[in-house]
């Protein structure tokens, strides 16, 4: 259950350490006999290898590549992936406005496929409208500035580009407790705008959204579970899925097998006792007419 707090744990970087660290292997290198070739030490090597690394120099990546006696091709693939990892990314500028971890989530996000999400406490941050978002980013860090403030309700909204972007839009499913429909956040206006957002984006054909009813329970094996979103990644990119759960202290992720697959048995629980689709989205609007009124 890595923490990923390592500021160079960036989507590039990962894919490249796991892919030097399988090309080592399949040689039969240990990681002391690579590290020796290289003439670098054991545990520079094994920062390489989990992504960990801010700069990663592409004449390195080339002189693992022959000794590792990978192709001409391939090669140049992994260099190309180091060139990538000296990227930064559009949040770069606000990382240290942000939560712990939470600059490595928006980086596996980005270059996922698709998402699922369980949301029992609040409107998921892809689908928050402005005003929403500032009432929830308000009591995070008092300390912020009202510029503060506001360059991290820009992260939020920049974020859902990736569910309306024009190019290969993400998959989402967002599974929404009732409660958090409840929750007045904002105020009753904002309340109002938020639902029928909601609702709205849920018509799209790459996002879906349900409503878990209160009445639902804890369905199957979902025992009381605390929100999470599970990513999946393209299949070309042969990057494993990863579970992010967050809360106020910090992040976690959770990458082993086991993990991600008892958290698929659960949303999969959770999705059996939703509302389908269109009954969702006439909760959400007939909740925003309440709120209006």
């Amino acid at each position: 259950m890595p923490t990923h707090d390592q500021p160079g744990s960036t989507l590039p970087r990962r894919q490249l350490g796991r892919a030097l660290r399988e090309a080592r292997e399949g040689v039969g290198f240990t990681l002391e006999q690579a590290a020796r070739e290289m003439e670098m030490s054991k545990t520079a090597l094994i920062r390489l290898e989990k992504g960990h690394n801010e700069k990663v120099r592409v004449r390195d990546v080339e002189g693992f590549g022959r000794l590792y006696e990978l192709t001409t091709q391939r090669i140049e693939e992994l260099k190309a992936l180091a060139q990538q990892a000296a990227t930064k990314s559009w949040w770069q500028a606000s990382r240290h406005l942000l939560l712990s971890g939470y600059n490595t989530y928006l980086e596996l996000e980005s270059g996922a496929s698709e998402l699922r999400l369980y949301q029992p406490l609040i409107i998921p941050g892809l689908l928050q409208v402005e005003g929403y978002a500032s009432a929830i980013e308000r009591p995070v860090l008092p300390g912020d500035s009202p510029e503060d403030l506001d360059r991290r309700v820009a992260v939020r909204m920049r974020r859902s580009a990736i569910l309306t972007r024009q190019r290969i839009p993400i998959t989402a499913e967002f599974i929404v407790h009732e409660s958090v429909l409840h929750t007045v956040v904002g105020s009753y206006r904002v309340m109002a705008g938020q639902l029928r957002h909601i609702a709205d984006m849920g018509t799209r054909p790459n996002v879906t959204v349900r409503i878990l009813p209160s009445a639902a329970g804890f369905p199957g094996t979902a025992v009381p579970v605390l929100p999470y979103i599970l990513i999946d990644f393209p299949t070309a990119s042969a990057e494993p899925s990863v579970v992010f759960c967050e809360n106020p202290i910090g992040s976690m992720f959770f990458e082993e097998e086991p993990d991600v697959n008892r958290h698929r048995e659960i949303h999969e629980a959770l999705r059996s006792a939703t509302l389908e689709e269109q009954p969702s989205r006439d909760l959400l609007r007939r909740m925003a007419r309440r709120y209006e009124q």
